[in-house]
C-alpha cells in the first residue's frame, strides 16, 4: 500500500509550553486509524498543522501527490437562497444523481434537499457538511470530535459509511463506542511523541494495560532488590572490614535507579468520588401538560412525565429537536410556554452548561473557585482530590478562569458542581472536554451517586454506564421510555438499517443512463449492507469458538475444531464477496 501522508518530528509549543514533540508516524492506503490522548496531547493542533492552518515549530509533513484531504468543516459555508442540492453539486462539482444518493446515507431526502441550505436546522446543517466532505471524495479525512456534533442517529449513520469506506481516515474522539465501531488501528499522542499500535481501541487498551502492570511489576523487582542491598549497606559500611564492599554495593543501588522506569500513566487514576446527599425517596420531578419553546414558536409541547428521586435519565432525540430547550427551561433559562413542572421542595438543583461557564468570574482564580463552590463540610483533601480528578494540579489552581481554555472552564464547573453536594443534577454534554479515563470515571461516579442525574449526551459509552431512563424528544413530543439505553441504540440500529436498504430516492432530471447506474449502485449497496450484517454475526460466532478454545484448551473436541474451521471458511468467502462489491461500486462512482 502506497503512503498519503507521513509525519516526521512534529513539534509544537505556544508561549514556551510544549504541546508535543519528536510525533512521527506515516498513514496509508486503506487505514482507519482513531486518534487518542490525553486533554491538552496536541490532537486538535495536530489536524491544523495536517490541513496547513498551523505550522509545526519542527518538523517536516509530506503530502503524497495522490492524497486528497477531507476535513469536516463547522463553519457554513454555502450561498444566500442557495439549495441544499445546489450547495452539495457546487462543492463537490459531482452530478445531482450521485449528491442524492449520498444524501440519503444521512437521511437527506428530496425534502430536505429542495430547502435553503440556511434554512435547515443545526443537525441538518451537520449531515449537510458532511455530506458535502464525503462527495468529494477524499482518500483521506479528519474528523476531530464528530459526536461533539452529531446526534446519535446521525453518528450512526457515519459508522455504517465510515464500515464502508475503502480509504483512510484519522478520527480524533473520546467517544469509545464509536472508535472500537469504525477504527482498525490507534494512535495515542503525548508530550514525547506517539504510539501507533494495529489494533482497535479496546485491543489498545487492553495492551496499554497489560504493559502497564508489567511496567509496575518490573519496578517492583527493582525496589525489593535495592532494598535488599540497602540493608547491606545499611549494615556494614562503617565497618572497615566490609567498607570496600559497602561502596560497590552502592554504586549497584546507583545503576539500578537508572534502570528504573518512569510511568506517565497508571490505569485507573481517576476515581471520583461524588459526595453523598440525603437518600429521599419520593419524586424528584413532576411534568404536567408542559409546553417548551421561543417567543410564539413552540418547540416541544404536551410534556407528561415524572422522575423518582435517584433516576438518571439520558435525553435523547435528533439535533434541534428540543433537548436543550427543555433542559433550559427545566433550569429556568428561558419561561415556560404553558403547563407546569415542579422539582421536589429543599432540593439543591445545579445545571452545568454553557451559561454556567460564561458567568464565571475571570479574575477569580481556579483553586479559589472550588473551594467556594465546594460544600463547607467537606475537607481540604477531598476538594483537592476532586480538582485532581478533573486534571487540576496545583498550578493549575492558581491560575485566574480568565487564561483557562474552554476545556479546562468546563471541567472546573463540573468538578465545582459535583463538590455542592447537589440534590439534582442537570448536565449538557458534560463529556466534551474528557479523555477516556475521566468520562468513565465520571460514569462510574454518577452510577453510584445516590441523587437525581438530568442529561445530554452524545457519548454512548458514558450514556450506557449513567442512563437508568430514557427521555425521547422526536416530532415535538417528549417521551418517557422504558427500556435500556443499549435496547434503545439497538432498536434505533435497526431502524436505521432498515431504512437504508428499503430506502429509494429517485434522482430527478437524470438521464436514463445516470438513472440505470443509480439503481445498480443501490443494488450493489444492499447486497454489501447485506453481507456487513452476516459478517458482524460470523465474526462474534468465532470470537465465541476462539473463548471456548482458550477455556477448554485440554479438551480437544473434534467438531469444535470444524466448526472454527467452517466458519473461517465462510468468512474469508463473504469478505470476498464485500471487496468484490465495494471495488465494483467505486469503479462505477468514478466514472
Amino acid at each position: 500500500m502506497s503512503i498519503l501522508l507521513q509525519a516526521s518530528n512534529l513539534s509544537k509549543e505556544y508561549s514556551g509550553q510544549k504541546i508535543f514533540s519528536d510525533l512521527s508516524f506515516a498513514i496509508s492506503e486503506k487505514q482507519k486509524i482513531g486518534v487518542i490522548g490525553k486533554n491538552g496531547a496536541g490532537k486538535s493542533t495536530l489536524f491544523r498543522i495536517l490541513t496547513g492552518e498551523e505550522k509545526a515549530d519542527n518538523g517536516e509533513i509530506i503530502i503524497h501527490e495522490d492524497a486528497s484531504i477531507g476535513y469536516l468543516k463547522q463553519n457554513n459555508d454555502w450561498n444566500i437562497n442557495e439549495s441544499a442540492l445546489d450547495y452539495l453539486v457546487r462543492q463537490s462539482e459531482k452530478p445531482e444523481w450521485r449528491a442524492q444518493q449520498v444524501a440519503s446515507k444521512f437521511e437527506l431526502d428530496n425534502v430536505k434537499l429542495s430547502q435553503k441550505a440556511e434554512s435547515l436546522s443545526g443537525g441538518w446543517r451537520m449531515r449537510l457538511r458532511l455530506t458535502a466532505m464525503l462527495l468529494k471524495e477524499p482518500n483521506l479525512f479528519l474528523l476531530d470530535e464528530p459526536s461533539n456534533y452529531l446526534d446519535l442517529n446521525t453518528l450512526i449513520l457515519l459508522e455504517n459509511y465510515l464500515r464502508a469506506y475503502r480509504g483512510s481516515f484519522l478520527i480524533i474522539s473520546h467517544d469509545r463506542e464509536f472508535l472500537k465501531r469504525t477504527c482498525q488501528e490507534t494512535i495515542e499522542i503525548s508530550k514525547t511523541g506517539c504510539y501507533h499500535y494495529p489494533g482497535n481501541i479496546e485491543a489498545y487498551l487492553a495492551f496499554k494495560e497489560q504493559k502497564l502492570g508489567t511496567l509496575i511489576k518490573a519496578n517492583e523487582s527493582l525496589e525489593r532488590q535495592q532494598q535488599h542491598w540497602q540493608e547491606f549497606v545499611d549494615r556494614f559500611r562503617y565497618k572497615a572490614s566490609k567498607a570496600k564492599q559497602a561502596q560497590a554495593v552502592i554504586r549497584k543501588i546507583s545503576k539500578l535507579e537508572e534502570k528504573r522506569i518512569t510511568i506517565e500513566h497508571e490505569a485507573g487514576i481517576n476515581r471520583i468520588t461524588i459526595p453523598m446527599v440525603a437518600k429521599k425517596n419520593n419524586f424528584a420531578l413532576k411534568i404536567n401538560n408542559l409546553n417548551i419553546g421561543y417567543g410564539n414558536k413552540v418547540i416541544v409541547s404536551e410534556i407528561d412525565f415524572d422522575c423518582r428521586s435517584g433516576e438518571k435519565l439520558a435525553i435523547l432525540g435528533l439535533n434541534g429537536q428540543g433537548k436543550t430547550t427543555l433542559i433550559k427551561t427545566l433550569t429556568g433559562r428561558i419561561p415556560v410556554m404553558s403547563g407546569s413542572f415542579n422539582f421536589a421542595a429543599n432540593t439543591r438543583l445545579v445545571y452545568h452548561g454553557q451559561e454556567e461557564m460564561d458567568a464565571m468570574n475571570g479574575q477569580e482564580q481556579a483553586g479559589d473557585f472550588i473551594r467556594r463552590v465546594a460544600s463547607p463540610d467537606l475537607k481540604t483533601e477531598a476538594v483537592l482530590k476532586m480538582a485532581g480528578d478533573f486534571l487540576f494540579r496545583e498550578e493549575e489552581l492558581k491560575k485566574p478562569i480568565s487564561v483557562l481554555s474552554g476545556g479546562e472552564r468546563s471541567r472546573l464547573l463540573l468538578a465545582g458542581l459535583l463538590l455542592s453536594k447537589p440534590d439534582i443534577l442537570i448536565l449538557d454534554e458534560p463529556t466534551c472536554h474528557l479523555d477516556f479515563e475521566t468520562t468513565e470515571a465520571l460514569a462510574r461516579a454518577l452510577q453510584k451517586f445516590n441523587g437525581t442525574v438530568f442529561f445530554a449526551s452524545h457519548d454512548r459509552t458514558f450514556s450506557s454506564l449513567v442512563a437508568t431512563g430514557i427521555v425521547e424528544i422526536n416530532n415535538g413530543r417528549a417521551k418517557r421510555r422504558h427500556e435500556e439505553y443499549e435496547e434503545y441504540v439497538s432498536r434505533l440500529e435497526k431502524k436505521l438499517w432498515k431504512q437504508a436498504e428499503t430506502e429509494e430516492i429517485v434522482p430527478a432530471e437524470n438521464k436514463s443512463v445516470d438513472r440505470e447506474r443509480y439503481l445498480e449502485n443501490k443494488a450493489r449497496q444492499k447486497k454489501i449492507l447485506s453481507l456487513e450484517r452476516e459478517l458482524e454475526k460470523m465474526h462474534t460466532y468465532k470470537q465465541e469458538l476462539m473463548e471456548y478454545f482458550l477455556e477448554h484448551y485440554s479438551d480437544y473436541k473434534s467438531e469444535k475444531v470444524q466448526e472454527l474451521e467452517d466458519i473461517k471458511r465462510l468468512i474469508e468467502d463473504k469478505e470476498e464477496r464485500w471487496l468484490a462489491l465495494n471495488t465494483e461500486l467505486e469503479n462505477e462512482n468514478q466514472k
